[in-house]
């Protein structure tokens, strides 16, 4: 096969493409106050801190830890943040339908995703699409975050995948770009409906 019909995989980020990120919404949710809020996201997302949950080197404490360092006038507040941080993430109805015909045409379905323990932890059951899927990668099992290249070519070696035979679909533009420099075809998930039409367009055969 020749073009896009050599297309064997695809591989789907999963926040905001297989289930819906929502930090905003949830903080609200725990807090009424917008002084506190403001507080709570500064030190918790204002110092590069919440993309080492997703690194998976440091403890879940370690990290807690240091958000409070930069805020220790609202810990109390950081630490019920923090136990209430799965609810940022919920599933997605068309996850399981969008991997199933994915599936049903012959193709592998993996996923990349740059993921916590912590949010596994406290909100397993918006992973309820996994056993349905080839396998995948997640950032804090291999201590890798997108757009870095070293995790594109840790999922094609773990896979055995060649990078022009998948489509990797991702919410953030700039791991789009880097699975694209890494010869992967890519497409950016702005929604799902979205996402899934560039999908069925990129993988339409080829008319004589």
């Amino acid at each position: 096969m020749t073009g896009k019909n050599r297309i064997d995989t695809v591989v789907f980020d999963i926040g905001n493409v297989l289930a819906d990120f929502n930090w905003d919404s949830c903080i609200h949710n725990i807090f009424s106050d917008e002084n506190i809020i403001a507080r709570v996201n500064e030190a918790m997302r204002g110092y590069g801190l919440w993309e080492e949950f997703d690194r998976g080197v440091m403890t879940d404490d370690e990290i807690i830890s240091a958000f409070i360092s930069h805020a220790p006038d609202v810990e109390r507040e950081i630490r019920l943040a923090c136990r209430h941080i799965g609810n940022c993430i919920s599933r997605m109805d068309h996850s399981i339908p969008w991997i199933r015909e994915v599936k049903a045409a012959g193709r592998r379905a993996l996923y990349l995703s740059n993921y916590s323990r912590i949010i596994m932890k406290t909100n397993p059951g918006v992973l309820d699409f996994l056993p349905l899927m080839d396998g995948g990668i997640f950032s804090c099992d291999v201590h890798l975050l997108k757009p870095d290249r070293a995790i594109y070519d840790r999922l094609c070696r773990e896979y055995s995948l060649t990078p022009s035979s998948c489509v990797f679909i991702d919410d953030v533009k700039e791991n789009v770009e880097a699975a694209r420099n890494f010869g992967l075809h890519a497409i950016q998930c702005l929604s799902p409906r979205q996402a899934r039409a560039d999908l069925q367009a990129l993988l339409e055969p080829e008319r004589p």
